[in-house]
């Protein structure tokens, strides 16, 4: 091969790879060539396909990290009503003393929703006649009770909660079947489907209205 053949080789390995065989100053070519195949306009049907991904994307986030629960009853008077939505997730969560949580238990076809008393390790203890619950001898100041707890619903203490179990009550203490009963009694954490944050949609009142300053976090 001639010297003018490798020099012409040269020259065209260095332009873009269309094989036109670009020569002189082949990157400027190339870079005139590439923005033009980015300037191609951005269609309906790109559009749409973001719109459904993200659509996808939301319910999917939606139905295996958040979810939303209605509240049924009224042993959570007055921090939950019933018919309130509420905001809740389970995700990466372990549940902790004052939570509020959503569970299942066999001695009801639907799932509960209770706030947590006391975690494994700890002691619960009431006294009835002052209406007062205390966890390892400790006072609780429940600001959140609808009224005190009287109701002893066969409970009998102290009770020492035992390893990956939960004690829990309504905030209704005399209208709640919760773990004072013995029927229920301390439920396992692995029965807790999730916490309970903030209110989506409140529910209705007696006079069939909503209060929309319950709109928020259930944590006061």
């Amino acid at each position: 091969m001639s010297m003018d053949e490798n020099e012409k080789k040269s020259v065209t390995d260095t332009g873009c790879q269309d094989g036109t065989g670009t020569v002189g100053r082949p990157e400027e070519a190339c870079s005139r060539k590439d923005a033009e195949e980015k300037e191609e306009p951005f269609s309906l049907f790109d559009m749409l396909q973001s719109v459904c991904a993200a659509v996808v994307f939301g319910i999917l986030i939606f139905i295996f990290i958040f979810h939303v629960t209605t509240v049924r009853g009224s042993s959570m008077n007055d921090t939950l009503l019933g018919g309130d939505r509420l905001f809740t997730s389970d995700l990466f969560y372990t549940p902790e003393q004052g939570d509020i949580v959503i569970f299942r238990t066999p001695y009801y076809d639907e799932p509960l929703i209770k706030r947590v008393i006391a975690t494994e390790g700890q002691t619960v203890d009431i006294d009835f006649d002052a209406g007062s619950v205390y966890v390892d001898g400790n006072l609780l100041q429940e600001d959140y009770i609808k009224e005190p707890t009287r109701t002893s619903n066969g409970f009998s203490g102290p009770l020492t909660v035992p390893e990956g179990m939960l004690f829990v009550m309504g905030d209704n203490r005399n209208n709640s079947n919760d773990s004072r009963l013995p029927a229920i009694g301390c439920i396992d954490v692995r029965a807790v489907q999730g916490k309970a944050f903030f209110i989506l949609l409140p529910g209705k009142n007696a006079d069939g209205n909503r209060e929309w300053s319950r709109l928020g976090s259930v944590y006061r």
